[in-house]
């Protein structure tokens, strides 16, 4: 993932704060809302939809960006979001959004911003790395083109 495509993926992040929008991203959830991971439970616990090729069942958690998948009906949103993910402080507090006060929806944006510069610095750096080694190998192929040239004289 470039620099430029990390920032788009971070920001959608940002588009998933009310419980309402991360509901909407479970169209296509594959549990029903018998199940106790039905979709509104999953965006009650802080859990969108991101599902891939290979996990139709894949979820993020706004706070953290743990990614969780491999859900059976009988598995507890809130349990599993907080077993995964000790540090969340959205999993911690452990209240649907509707009964949060201004404190803690204060606490878990302040964190949610905290995970969101390291989960972007992580990523420049890999990028930084990456170019890094890119660039070494291109002064070693061009020392050793050098040298060969050198020689041939």
């Amino acid at each position: 993932m470039t620099t430029d495509e990390s920032e788009g993926y971070i920001e959608k992040y940002d588009d998933m704060f009310t419980e309402a929008i991360r509901l909407k991203s479970f169209q296509k959830w594959p549990f029903g809302d018998d199940a106790k991971c039905s979709a509104a439970k999953m965006a009650e616990a802080g859990f969108f939809h991101c599902p891939n090729e290979t996990e139709l069942d894949s979820v993020q958690c706004y706070v953290c960006f743990k990614e969780l998948d491999g859900w059976d009906a009988s598995d507890e949103p809130w349990a599993e979001h907080l077993s995964h993910s000790k540090i969340c402080v959205f999993a911690k507090i452990g209240k649907p959004q509707k009964d949060l006060t201004a404190k803690e929806v204060f606490r878990i944006e302040m964190e949610r911003k905290v995970n969101k510069n390291k989960r972007i610095t992580a990523q420049l750096l890999y990028d930084f790395r990456k170019m890094s080694e890119e660039a070494e190998d291109f002064f070693v192929e061009m020392m050793e083109k050098t040298e060969s040239e050198r020689k041939k004289k």
